[in-house]
């Protein structure tokens, strides 16, 4: 069963591991975080921004559309190893369920990077705890749901989600699309069918919410490993999983929203993404799902304050996407604002890159284009994966 967010709960059991020795040269607030509130101090040490800038504008039009896409793969095949080479895929997820512990995920994310054909490749993966957990075996902790997280102080999350970092940092993992900032109303709890009735959420009060959203961002982000919250503006006040159902829609979330909160913590706390969901907000906009509405993606932007990396929730499988043809979604997402389109099918990523190529003969959307893959790049030399000089 998918769980909305371009996932599937891992089955039940626990594996208990040693604590992995934090990465080096990660500071006390972390790498995405520091490098984004930097600034320029002199041509001879560019900031991480500056770098991205050159590192893309020496990219063929071909690499920067491909910093646009993120695939699904699940162990490396030959086949997905292609589909990243020739697409020049600038980012995958890791679908299916691991449980090799992290030296066995550790080999596989090795042959993803040796896939790559100039720019490093951005591995993620959905590791929220609970049902919501890809990776598993030796090494790996089992993390407790977010719903059993909201009983812990704010203290012992920031805590343990900076061990579970360690353990993705050593698997090769630089990105978990975690955590859920989505507020369920305590009265929907059972109807709420991707995060309420999955224990996936941290609670009913957008100020708790906010406080362990930003704990689990500052955790991670400390153990060196980008973050993304979900699912803006909210799937918590819904009924269907769009995973499953098409046309899914919230009438009640507004761009002033307080269950907005926990998402501005999270870009507080220093959040490397965030993470569009694919209902229709009818107070925002009516005409389009979130992930292709400017109104949405520009409430990240302008209400957030947020220019980091805007993630897509799944494009590819989902029920929700099944009427859009395959060569808009991903374009249709970036004319709106958005960074990096998700598919977990990796058959459609011809199809995603093609519709934003054609695309791209438009000046503007060349632009569009080019921001997109400088956020994307710069969260790589943020992580350490390019060479900042």
């Amino acid at each position: 069963m998918l769980a909305g967010g371009c996932t599937a709960p891992s089955a039940p059991g626990r594996s208990p591991s040693a604590p992995v020795a934090p990465p080096p040269n990660v500071s006390a607030t972390g790498p995405a975080s520091a490098a984004r509130t930097a600034s320029p101090t002199a041509s001879t040490n560019p900031t991480p921004a500056e770098c991205a800038s050159r590192i893309v504008d020496g990219m063929p039009l071909a690499e920067r559309i491909g910093q646009l896409v993120m695939v699904g793969v699940t162990g490396a095949s030959a086949a997905e190893l292609a589909v990243l080479r020739q697409l020049r895929i600038g980012s995958v997820i890791l679908m299916g369920t691991h449980a090799d512990g992290v030296d066995g995920v550790r080999r596989l994310t090795s042959r993803l990077e040796r896939a790559a054909r100039s720019t490093p490749i951005l591995v993620a993966v959905d590791q929220e705890g609970g049902l919501v957990q890809r990776l598993n075996g030796t090494g790996f902790d089992r993390i407790p749901s977010a719903r059993v997280l909201s009983g812990w102080s704010d203290t012992k999350v920031a805590s343990r989600a900076a061990r579970w970092g360690r353990q993705l940092h050593a698997a090769g993992v630089h990105w978990t699309l975690a955590p859920v900032a989505d507020v369920v109303p305590a009265g929907m709890t059972r109807r709420n069918a991707p995060i309420g009735a999955l224990g996936r959420g941290y609670g009913s009060d957008p100020d708790e919410v906010a406080d362990k959203v930003a704990a689990f961002v500052k955790g991670m982000d400390s153990a060196g490993v980008a973050t993304s919250a979900k699912h803006f503006p909210g799937i918590g006040r819904v009924v269907g999983n769009t995973d499953f159902t098409a046309g899914v829609k919230d009438a009640t979330t507004r761009g002033d929203d307080k269950y907005l909160k926990p998402f501005r913590a999270a870009v507080g706390a220093g959040a490397a993404s965030v993470m569009v969901s694919t209902v229709t907000y009818t107070r925002i906009d009516a005409r389009h799902p979130a992930v292709f509405s400017s109104r949405v993606i520009g409430l990240i932007r302008d209400s957030l304050a947020f220019d980091g990396v805007v993630i897509s929730d799944d494009l590819g499988a989902a029920r929700s996407m099944a009427s859009v043809p395959a060569t808009r979604r991903a374009i249709d997402f970036v004319r709106a604002g958005g960074d990096v389109a998700i598919s977990v099918d990796r058959g459609l990523a011809d199809e995603f890159v093609a519709g934003i190529r054609r695309a791209a003969d438009d000046p503007a959307i060349a632009r569009r284009v080019n921001e997109s893959a400088t956020r994307v790049v710069q969260l790589k030399v943020e992580l350490g994966l390019i060479p900042c000089k």
